[in-house]
């Protein structure tokens, strides 16, 4: 009762802004981060402390799976912040 009538507002929401992801990109991202994984695991899987094979590509594998979600994560920050400046530079 004390609350106030809902309004309803027609306005017309701003454009959404155009995606930059192309298949090129997302290529060139898998295979950079794939290229990374190998290059991660071939140094992590010899510092595993064990014997056993299937150990030794179990937890390099988990590790270089990890560190390849953050290399990931670092490739889409440069390619914003890039992008942002690129964008920031021609207005």
């Amino acid at each position: 009762m004390d609350k106030p009538a809902a309004t309803v507002c027609f306005c017309r929401m701003d454009q959404q802004p155009q995606k930059h992801t192309t298949p090129a990109s997302l290529t060139i991202d898998a295979v950079l981060v794939i290229a990374f994984f190998l290059f991660m695991y071939s140094i992590v899987a010899v510092h595993v402390p064990t014997t056993d094979p299937s150990m030794r590509l179990l937890w390099g594998s988990l590790c270089a799976a990890c560190m390849s979600g953050v290399f990931w994560l670092c490739i889409q920050m440069f390619r914003v912040v890039f992008r942002a400046q690129c964008a920031a530079r021609k207005k």
